[in-house]
């Protein structure tokens, strides 16, 4: 690669982008090219970040805004690199709500500073079950119509659909998804991967490498109706200094996230309207009845304050199971432990869960715990600094 590549990775909220972006950048180390990291969020306190930190690649966060709202902050992130790193690749994790990457990012990039990189096609993650249930290839809880309208068009806009954790899926049923995601999105590339179990990932790699940037036109968005969708989502960012005598942070951390799994599943929720920065949507339910917050992702870490170690847990689904793709290897007195959580929920009942659940975990393990960042919020309506109309 002679002029460095830039590689978006893009998908909704727990569709696995973080674990894949890092078999990339491993794959592409083992090449013996350097590579640089850019994680984002709408607020700090960012659980990818510690995981990405961790694994020893450079980093950059930008909080507060979307890529699309805080361009310059990706240029600037993309420079910084560069002046630590010199990457040969730059690989650039969008937040998870996010749409209209290719108009408001992608072909900005390709305008302004097309002659210092080249770009990558965009590749948009699905987490398989979401995926199903969204194309009602299968049963079970999806998002309302409007949080619904931002995941069609992540899809529509992508150049690669890649289906993550394909090992989730029998063979009929994987087959059947691809097709129907190549029917529904005859301009995409569908191909299937497991990131954790380093399956079908040459192939994508390939693309990523080599493939061009397709000269699409820019896809139509509805503005207010992507924000409104982004608005029913709650946002919980919080990071604690844990200390007490040794104990299994492991154990700790799984128990934690389980913890505000159940209080998010018994509190139920009411909310007959809701009016963000003079948007007013409906609600998540009417007037007098409950519902259970649809999780969009619930991740953590916990990092000692020792060493290099890691251990890192999260839940995709209300209706998933915790998993621990990090394991600590010895036990610990004290560290950081961060939560996101990102739910079609009331952000202030996914705090108080999450508040509880510490609590609780800190009784049960012996242990204290001090704030060290807190916010719960619902993002505010998209505003991107450029977009290109082709």
């Amino acid at each position: 690669m002679l002029t460095p590549r830039y590689i978006m990775i893009g998908g909704f909220l727990g569709a696995g982008k973080t674990t894949s972006m890092l078999k990339a950048a491993e794959h592409f180390s083992k090449q013996g090219l350097r590579v640089g990291l850019i994680s984002n969020d709408q607020s700090q306190g960012l659980v990818d970040t510690n995981l990405l930190a961790s694994s020893g690649f450079a980093t950059e966060e930008i909080a507060g805004g979307c890529f699309c709202c805080r361009f310059p902050s990706l240029v600037q992130a993309s420079q910084e690199l560069d002046r630590q790193a010199q990457p040969h690749v730059y690989l650039a994790e969008p937040v998870g709500s996010c749409t209209d990457l290719l108009a408001t990012v992608v072909y900005p990039l390709e305008q302004m500073y097309g002659d210092q990189y080249s770009i990558a096609p965009l590749s948009v993650l699905v987490d398989p079950i979401r995926a199903q249930r969204f194309l009602k290839l299968l049963s079970g809880k999806t998002f309302s119509p409007k949080v619904n309208y931002i995941y069609d068009k992540q899809l529509e806009e992508a150049d690669l659909i890649v289906i993550n954790k394909k090992d989730l899926l029998d063979a009929d049923s994987l087959d059947r998804l691809t097709k129907t995601l190549q029917e529904r999105y005859p301009k995409s590339q569908v191909l299937a991967i497991s990131a954790r179990n380093e399956d079908g990932l040459s192939e994508w790699f390939a693309q990523l490498e080599s493939s061009q940037l397709n000269k699409r036109s820019t896809m139509e968005v509805d503005y207010e109706i992507y924000a409104q969708g982004e608005a029913l989502l709650g946002w919980v960012n919080v990071s604690w200094k844990i200390r007490g005598e040794e104990f299994d942070g492991n154990r700790f951390l799984v128990e934690f996230i389980e913890s505000i799994h159940s209080e998010l599943a018994i509190s139920g929720l009411t909310v007959s309207g809701l009016t963000v920065s003079g948007l007013t949507i409906s609600g998540l339910s009417a007037p007098g009845l409950s519902a259970q917050a649809a999780i969009a992702h619930l991740k953590a870490t916990l990092l000692p304050d020792q060493g290099n170690d890691i251990a890192v847990a999260n839940l995709v689904r209300e209706d998933g199971q915790v998993e621990q793709s990090h394991h600590l290897l010895e036990n610990l007195d004290q560290g950081e432990l961060t939560v996101n959580l990102r739910a079609e929920a009331d952000p202030e009942v996914l705090r108080q869960a999450t508040e509880t659940s510490l609590h609780k975990a800190c009784q049960q393990f012996r242990v204290s715990s001090q704030e060290i960042h807190s916010s719960a919020f619902r993002p505010l309506p998209p505003s991107p600094t450029h977009r290109v109309v082709r």
